[in-house]
């Protein structure tokens, strides 16, 4: 995970595309294909080495905000928790380090807007063999209220596909690697002429032969068919961090399914889901409490046990408390956690005050509300009856 300085010289994602934080997905494919059309290195060959510099970390800025807002998932993880959100174990890497891999991710979008090796070659012709990436997985994990307040490691187990035990996940009875494929010449791809918006060009596309990898398996493993994966159980640990709430997807890099031939894993995609709590409800980072208060102790006070994610708490009822009355023990909550996932604060536990009112009384008991019911002071005065409405809907 990069640090929090790193992270804070990072542009704002909606901002590198020029697009508001609402835009819609169309909307953020449109504006990426302007940038990338604007900062493509087939555009920039004439250029001076330090402009053509400049013009590729454009390209590679603006192919990083593409990958997060163009994909539900990160977009939600990135407008929660920022650029913090998009290392570690938010399963992203910070960014393209070598622009082959923008190229090679979003292959077509370049050969909707016409980019090969037209210009002289530039970015478009330099890529060569890829590895192949596994597919995501997806499983939900069940968390309580106490979880979330401090953190806690799930283990689960997953079935998925794994590196074939037999051949090391090569695909070759031999464990060798596949001789290189007579199409494309090892190097995964191969040219056809289009017509596109600057005339004739060649463009490049991926090796239908190989699939893009440069080689061919021809002495297949029997356990794997030549694919290089087998489908197994595995024993996964999850860290779910404090603060998360349902609905929340956390990717754990890596986890996901193998991919065929040591490619790329997948990643395990972990939806968050809340157990509901036998006494606490959760609103936001607060915690709430419903505590129905018998008639005596409301009108003479006392102390109560008040259930907390800590253990039991005692709290103070003062005389004369009113239904509709809320008290407040602070820190009580969930933790509050900023864009780089640090916990600056935590939420309160608020406590609803009712009143239990009977409905049946033996004949002893109705006496002594008949008797009460003449007293003065049982009687609610016209400030009494303001502020108790007060309290009520406040």
């Amino acid at each position: 995970m990069k640090g929090g300085t790193e992270m804070a010289e990072k542009r704002d994602y909606y901002e590198v595309l020029g697009v508001n934080k609402n835009a819609t997905t169309d909307e953020i494919k449109k504006a990426y294909k302007k940038m990338a059309l604007k900062y493509h290195p087939d555009r920039h060959i004439n250029d001076s080495e330090q402009d053509k510099k400049a013009a590729e970390e454009k390209f590679k800025e603006a192919a990083e905000a593409y990958e997060v807002l163009s994909d539900a998932q990160k977009r939600q993880r990135y407008d929660q928790f920022g650029h913090a959100g998009m290392s570690g174990a938010g399963g992203f890497s910070g960014g393209f380090t070598d622009i082959n891999d923008i190229f090679s991710q979003f292959g077509d979008i370049f050969s909707d807007m016409g980019f090969g090796s037209f210009f002289g070659g530039g970015g478009g012709g330099a890529r060569g063999p890829r590895q192949r990436r596994g597919s995501d997985l997806r499983v939900k994990v069940r968390v309580t209220l106490e979880d979330i307040a401090n953190g806690v490691d799930k283990k689960i187990k997953v079935r998925k596909l794994v590196p074939c035990p037999d051949c090391n996940g090569t695909g070759s009875a031999d464990g060798r690697e596949g001789d290189t494929c007579p199409n494309c010449h090892g190097t995964g791809r191969v040219m056809r002429t289009q017509r596109g918006i600057f005339g004739m060009m060649q463009v490049q596309e991926e090796c239908p032969q190989c699939h893009g990898e440069g080689k061919i398996i021809r002495n297949k493993c029997t356990h794997c068919q030549g694919e290089g994966v087998v489908r197994d159980e595995e024993i996964i640990t999850i860290h779910i961090p404090a603060g998360v709430s349902g609905g929340m997807q956390i990717p754990v890099q890596g986890k996901g399914n193998a991919a065929p031939h040591g490619g790329i894993p997948g990643d395990l995609l972990v939806l968050i889901e809340e157990e509901q709590h036998p006494n606490l409800v959760r609103d936001g980072n607060d915690l709430i409490y419903n505590l129905l208060l018998d008639m005596p102790t409301a009108v003479l006070g006392g102390q109560i046990m008040i259930p907390t994610l800590t253990g039991d708490a005692k709290i103070t009822i003062a005389p004369g408390t009113q239904p509709g009355k809320v008290l407040r023990m602070r820190g009580k909550g969930l933790p509050i956690i900023d864009q780089y996932a640090r916990q600056y604060g935590t939420g309160d536990l608020l406590i609803n005050i009712g009143v239990y009112i009977p409905e049946r009384l033996n004949k002893d008991e109705k006496k002594l509300i008949e008797q009460l019911q003449k007293s003065e002071n049982v009687q609610p005065g016209s400030a009494d009856k303001k502020n108790f409405f007060k309290n009520l809907f406040s």
